[in-house]
């Protein structure tokens, strides 16, 4: 009986993420001009675009990271508590908006890096952390025979089905009525935690090999023989 349970559970989840994140990629977008004007106001990164980030100190561009994944925890957390109350009954909603919660926080970290995501490339890219977040790693053969509105929906689809056999059992917890207010922000917390971490180490990683490809081509541009002025 418990096996059922969890089995009828586990295709909840994996629908509720499978539609809450569709409706992320479709709807839910962060404003990349919207949020620089937020990181040069609020978050004092004295920067005149996303290329400027890569002649900081990445010490700042992590802190900044940090920061923006302890919001998403919490706002998490709060909207887990709010829909939590209803236990397994509004665990469609709560996904789909903690989808939300945490897609924007994975484009957000995108944003801080330095990756903006206006071409089919770009939001490739982005699902590509994303399902990387989730513990899906996508194959790039996979992205380059297919065209972005056909590949998304089959990276939700993974992300989806890994996501939900990682947190059923956590999930499983919400029938307990009085508790599932406490057990839902704090599967909201550590879901968006954990998958925040997941991304900012992506983006991280993307972000160091460009500036390292950058070191390693100055000297070469350094040692090209200079053009002799011509005479008239």
């Amino acid at each position: 009986m418990a096996e059922q349970r969890k089995s009828w559970l586990r295709r909840r989840v994996e629908k509720a993420l499978v539609k809450g994140l569709t409706r992320a990629y479709s709807t839910v977008r962060v404003d990349p001009a919207r949020f620089l004007l937020q990181l040069r106001t609020a978050y004092r990164v004295p920067i005149s675009g996303y290329h400027g980030v890569f002649s900081l100190k990445i010490g700042e561009l992590d802190a900044v990271a940090d920061s923006i994944i302890r919001s998403g925890m919490k706002l998490a957390a709060v909207e887990g508590a709010g829909l939590g109350l209803g236990g397994l009954m509004t665990i469609v909603p709560d996904l789909g908006i903690l989808s939300a919660i945490t897609m924007r926080t994975i484009q957000k970290l995108s944003l801080v890096y330095g990756f903006e995501f206006n071409t089919d490339d770009e939001i490739a890219e982005l699902w590509i952390a994303a399902a990387s977040a989730a513990g899906v790693d996508i194959s790039r053969e996979l992205l380059e025979k297919e065209v972005v509105n056909k590949f998304v929906p089959r990276v939700i689809q993974r992300i989806a089905a890994q996501a939900s056999a990682e947190v059923v059992e956590k999930w499983a917890g919400r029938v307990i009525p009085l508790a599932s207010a406490a057990i839902g922000a704090g599967l909201n917390y550590w879901f968006v935690r954990a998958w925040g971490e997941r991304a900012r180490a992506h983006f991280r990683q993307r972000h160091l090999l460009i500036r390292q490809r950058a070191l390693d081509a100055a000297p070469v541009a350094q040692n090209q023989p200079s053009l002799p002025a011509s005479t008239s």
